[in-house]
């Protein structure tokens, strides 16, 4: 059957602010650095076809830059309108230079990512398959863990008890935050956390709150404890230190969520300074970045553990051709109709079509702001 010309017809963009149960704190709070996270916003994208296709993707920003997302949205969608859906990579480079004078990473990119993650919605649906399978998979389920019961705002015993529900929920493993001005605390943390799960595996998290010295000491305290890996120790953009870590210690490194672009990643796999690395698809601009991003990923041999949005990054680790892992984060369930399945240790790939999800009630009502762009 031949292929039937289709194009966008418009895309309404929305701003969501979904309100956390409790305030969270990691170690930026704890160095004066952040103030305790209340709020995630949101950036959603609705695509609709002239043929009646329909896609959805979000993009998302932490204590600041919500609005910042959905005003350069606003400003550069209409760019989109009258194109073939089906041209992705296409539309992404046409979208950029629409909004060019302001980069190509950070907020201009991740504006872009919601709509971009539509697009690979739209065409998975379209050819009634889940995200994964139209992409290439190479597994059904992905290895999970869990971070969302491991801050420093919950006391130690409110994280054991987090970690007992998770391991009977069928998560397979536990990250907690450390990174506190009382290193000792952290060890102690740590130490309880591991003598309670056992076996399970452990990551710890210090949210770039350490210097090169305190990172190799505290990583020395920790090589006996069998950790997954030690994540992001030293500042971001450090990649020399962080590969020097990744020398000096056996346990592995992790980092690479807070980095905005293929290219800030290409400077960590340069420099050899991580064993796992961890984009985050929103953060370095959508699906079509994050594919870029995890072919050099995979020539350097490093592992992936992507970070945050697990509906999305759950499709996109199933086609990474080493074992993966997916971060298990609950907080964005109001946000949809459907839910994820976890068991034995691994999350299961949907078998809905597209990303497998709907926008529920609830996200629309936390809708703060909402515009649909046509070629009218």
């Amino acid at each position: 059957m031949p292929y039937s010309p289709d194009t966008i017809a418009s895309i309404t963009l929305s701003s969501i602010t979904l309100p956390l149960a409790c305030p969270i704190s990691d170690a930026k709070v704890f160095t004066g650095r952040q103030k305790p996270m209340t709020e995630v916003v949101f950036l959603f994208a609705e695509i609709r076809t002239s043929q009646g296709h329909e896609g959805v993707g979000f993009s998302y920003s932490k204590r600041a830059g919500g609005p910042a997302q959905y005003a350069h949205a606003k400003e550069v969608a209409g760019a989109a309108i009258g194109e073939d859906p089906n041209d992705i990579e296409k539309l992404y480079t046409k979208l950029l230079w629409a909004g060019a004078s302001v980069g190509r990473s950070g907020v201009a990119t991740q504006a872009l990512a919601a709509i971009d993650i539509a697009l690979y919605d739209l065409k998975a649906k379209r050819a009634g398959l889940p995200l994964a399978k139209l992409l290439g998979s190479h597994r059904d389920s992905v290895r999970t863990y869990n971070t969302s019961g491991g801050f420093l705002s919950a006391s130690l015993e409110e994280v054991k008890e987090a970690a007992s529900r998770s391991v009977e929920a069928g998560i397979g493993g536990i990250k907690i935050k450390v990174g506190l001005p009382d290193t000792a605390e952290d060890v102690r943390r740590v130490s309880a956390v591991r003598e309670h799960i056992g076996e399970v595996p452990l990551m710890v998290d210090a949210n770039q709150q350490w210097d090169r010295t305190t990172a190799l000491r505290m990583g020395r305290r920790f090589e006996d404890l069998d950790l997954v890996w030690i994540e992001e120790p030293l500042d971001a953009y450090d990649a020399a230190g962080h590969a020097q870590l990744a020398r000096a210690l056996d346990t592995p490194i992790a980092t690479g969520e807070m980095l905005a672009s293929v290219a800030e990643h290409r400077e960590l796999i340069r420099h050899g300074a991580c064993d796992i690395i961890q984009p985050d698809a929103p953060r370095v601009g959508g699906i079509t970045q994050f594919l870029r991003l995890t072919r050099l990923a995979d020539e350097a041999g490093l592992d992936l553990a992507p970070h945050f949005a697990m509906e999305i990054h759950l499709h996109l680790a199933a086609c990474y051709p080493r074992e993966p892992w997916v971060e298990h984060f609950d907080w964005l369930d109001p946000l949809f109709e459907e839910r994820l399945e976890t068991r034995d240790g691994r999350m299961i790939v949907p078998d809905r079509p597209g990303l497998g999800f709907t926008i529920s009630e609830q996200a629309r009502a936390w809708t703060t702001d909402s515009v649909t762009i046509t070629g009218t």
